[in-house]
């Protein structure tokens, strides 16, 4: 079986304050029937990715409302400076009064890659006009963003493959980084990268095998696009054992390039390119 490289970079871990990861662990079994594997807070999370050689350490955490966000960022700078391997997508919600301050003020955050949104959770649309003074506000300080935008693991109106091709028409260099590999619609978003060189995806929650939402595109489309995938693990919130992904993913067999590229230089890169002086 293929190798790792010595470090990981993980592009797609999620950290929030002790009481969020409580209630969105509740309510990620409520909705699913199935428990969360890992209920380790940010913490443990972070020490437990280090001894598996994962480091830098990409997190995010979104505003499920109004209001969330401005004291989430003011945790997001606490953690940030207690850890020196982090690097943060921040929070951001359209209805916040100050919602283009303060996210203004965390992108100068020399560790801060950008915005998430979770358009699922969020419950508006990734068109919407109110984001797009955030959209030209990320492109003006070289910044990226992290959409939840496909349907998969679970989906609703407010995600699809549609909504992030009407997003590109009218902001067609946006740098958006696509979780879950664009799930369940792989062959659409897979496209993307062809025309749009700003455009990332990212493997979590999507190399488990035989499961529905499983990457289903096969060696040659990875192979392919080796360049534009990083490596993501969603953990802490996953069903199954965080290394199945990866052994999956190996199992593969593809090219050395790509665990290199896939699993540390990709990453490692795109950090380089947004937070310079994270660098320095």
């Amino acid at each position: 079986m293929k190798q790792l490289p010595e470090s990981l970079v993980d592009f797609h871990v999620h950290l929030f304050p002790d009481k969020g990861f409580d209630a969105i662990w509740k309510f990620f079994e409520a909705m699913s029937q199935v428990e969360v594997r890992y209920k380790m807070y940010y913490k443990e999370c972070i020490n437990y990715l280090n001894k598996q050689d994962v480091s830098p350490i990409v997190y995010s955490n979104y505003a499920h409302k109004k209001g969330i966000a401005e004291p989430m960022n003011e945790w997001n700078i606490q953690v940030l400076e207690e850890f020196s391997d982090l690097f943060c997508f921040t929070p951001y919600h359209p209805d916040d009064e100050r919602a283009l301050e303060y996210t203004e003020r965390m992108l100068a955050h020399p560790r801060v890659v950008g915005v998430k949104m979770h358009f699922e959770v969020q419950k508006f649309y990734p068109n919407d006009e109110r984001l797009y003074p955030l959209y030209e506000l990320i492109i003006d300080r070289g910044k990226r963003l992290l959409l939840h935008i496909g349907n998969g693991p679970s989906g609703n109106e407010f995600v699809g493959f549609a909504h992030i091709r009407k997003l590109l028409d009218r902001f067609p260099n946006l740098p958006v980084n696509i979780p879950h590999m664009g799930c369940y619609e792989f062959s659409q978003f897979m496209t993307l990268l062809d025309d749009h060189p700003n455009i990332y995806l990212d493997t979590a929650f999507t190399f488990w095998p035989d499961l529905p939402f499983s990457f289903n595109l096969g060696r040659e489309t990875l192979e392919n696009h080796k360049d534009r995938i990083l490596y993501g693990s969603d953990f802490p919130n996953v069903i199954l054992p965080r290394e199945s992904e990866i052994e999956q993913l190996l199992a593969f067999n593809l090219s050395d390039d790509f665990y290199e590229k896939v699993f540390y230089k990709n990453g490692l890169n795109l950090l380089k390119q947004v937070c310079p002086d994270a660098f320095l």
